[in-house]
C-alpha cells in the first residue's frame, strides 16, 4: 500500500488546472480525456478517474494495465489524427500532483523540437474551428461518439 492511498469513500475530482488546460474529449474505461488547448501541438491528457492518485504505482496492477492500454489507444489516435513523426508520453506531476499522463504528437521543427513541450514558449490557443476539428477527429478514432 502506498502513502497516497485514497479513502474508499473519497470522490474523484479533476484538478482545476487540468480542467483549465482544454476541453473534455470524454471518458474511457478508466481515464477522463482532455485536449490541451495549444495550436502548436496535438496534445491529450489522460486522468485516471480515481481519487487521491499521484503516481502510476498508486494504481492497483489491473488498473495500471488498463491505463497502459488507454495510453496506447490515445497514442494511436493522436498519431493518426495529427500525422506526427514522434509521440511524447509523460507522467510528470511536478506542477499538478494529480496523476495524469500527457500524450503529445511531435514533429521535427515544431515549436519545441527537439526539446520537451513543457515550458517551451507561450501556448497558442486553438481557433474554435480547429479545436472542434481536433475534438471530432480524436473522439472518432477513440470511439467516443
Amino acid at each position: 500500500m502506498t502513502s497516497h492511498a485514497p479513502s474508499p469513500a473519497a470522490p474523484f475530482r479533476l484538478d482545476p488546472r487540468l480542467e483549465a488546460d482544454g476541453p473534455a474529449l470524454g471518458d474511457l474505461a478508466l481515464s477522463h480525456l482532455r485536449l490541451v488547448d495549444d495550436a502548436r501541438f496535438l496534445w491529450v491528457v489522460l486522468v485516471p478517474r480515481r481519487p487521491g492518485l499521484v503516481e502510476i504505482i498508486d494504481l492497483p496492477a489491473a488498473e495500471r494495465a488498463v491505463l497502459m492500454e488507454e495510453i496506447a489507444a490515445v497514442s494511436q489516435a493522436v498519431k493518426a489524427a495529427g500525422g506526427c513523426a514522434k509521440l511524447n508520453v509523460a507522467a510528470l506531476g511536478n506542477m499538478v500532483p494529480q496523476l495524469h499522463v500527457h500524450v503529445v504528437g511531435r514533429n521535427p521543427g515544431d515549436a519545441a523540437w527537439p526539446g520537451p513541450v513543457f515550458g517551451a514558449g507561450v501556448r497558442a490557443p486553438l481557433d474554435p474551428a480547429e479545436q472542434a476539428a481536433r475534438i471530432a477527429a480524436l473522439r472518432h478514432r477513440l470511439g467516443l461518439g
